[in-house]
């Protein structure tokens, strides 16, 4: 089964910047978006959705080489 995970970014006129993590449950969802996150600078807030204390998935070689390069 191919899970679908993805970030929705928003940026406002005002430059702050929110991202939206989905299809990844767990504590990998931040792990998901760290990249970014330490690019953008320092956060702000944080706050988790009900993914987050949902079992975590279990990441194969196969979806690792597809996030690398898609």
């Amino acid at each position: 089964m191919v899970v679908k995970r993805e970030m929705e970014i928003e940026i406002t006129s005002e430059g702050k910047v929110s991202i939206h993590v989905k299809g990844v449950a767990g504590k990998e969802c931040l792990e998901f978006s760290r990249f970014l996150e330490e690019a953008l600078g320092e956060v702000i807030e944080q706050e988790v959705t009900s993914e987050y204390y949902m079992e975590e998935t279990p990441v194969t070689e196969t979806d690792t080489l597809k996030r690398r390069y898609q």
